[in-house]
């Protein structure tokens, strides 16, 4: 399974149908085209993860999110000063736009990951699931050789590259209903950067 695959490799796994493992900005992240329904439902299933739970999706770009998102002023201003880099935001998801990922929901976690590959591998195949590379309840993955451990044999490909922080996981803010926002997961970005950004508490 580690084998010196390539980003090349991982678009056309994803491309098929396939899931992938790749390093990110924070730490390993399990990746299937959001579109893909029968390939999100493999994400469900190799994590184990309850399938009412929406998984959060990566970008290249605001310009992309906004394909898929509604991007109200304050999810946009924490967009354009975080990203890229770790924080998901919550947004109301358009009708135009339909994935496993949301879990039936109205709306979507977006990320747009500080790791130029997986930026040009969203840019090339699309909106892809971001969440982390291990079991549901066991510790996130920071090298090939631990996702291997935990879930190697239930994914198509692992890239085996660096993890480039190894720090918190990602930080989600809901930004979902207009003049609300709040911190749905704590992680690398503070309450205190958020607040300082929006100019209020939270």
């Amino acid at each position: 399974m580690l084998t010196k695959a390539t980003y090349e490799d991982a678009a056309e796994v994803l491309q098929s149908g396939g899931v992938v493992a790749l390093p990110t900005d924070t730490v390993y992240g399990l990746c299937a085209l959001a579109i893909d329904g029968g390939a999100v439902e493999t994400v469900y299933a190799i994590k184990e993860r309850d399938p009412r739970q929406a998984l959060p999706l990566f970008v290249a770009s605001l310009e992309q999110a906004e394909t898929i998102g509604d991007f109200n002023d304050a999810a946009r201003a924490l967009a354009n000063a975080f990203w890229p880099g770790a924080i998901a935001i919550v947004v109301q998801k358009k009708s135009s736009f339909s994935s496993r990922a949301a879990a039936g929901g109205t709306t979507v976690a977006i990320r747009m990951p500080d790791d130029a590959p997986l930026q040009k591998l969203c840019r090339e195949v699309g909106v892809i699931t971001g969440t982390s590379a291990n079991l549901s309840g066991q510790p996130e993955c920071h090298t090939a050789v631990e996702v291997e451990a935990q879930i190697g044999e239930r994914v198509n490909l692992i890239v085996d590259a660096p993890v480039e922080a190894w720090g918190s996981p990602s930080t989600i803010v809901d930004c979902s209903e207009e003049g609300t926002v709040r911190i749905v997961r704590d992680g690398a970005v503070t309450a205190e950067a958020i607040e300082g950004i929006l100019g209020r508490p939270l």
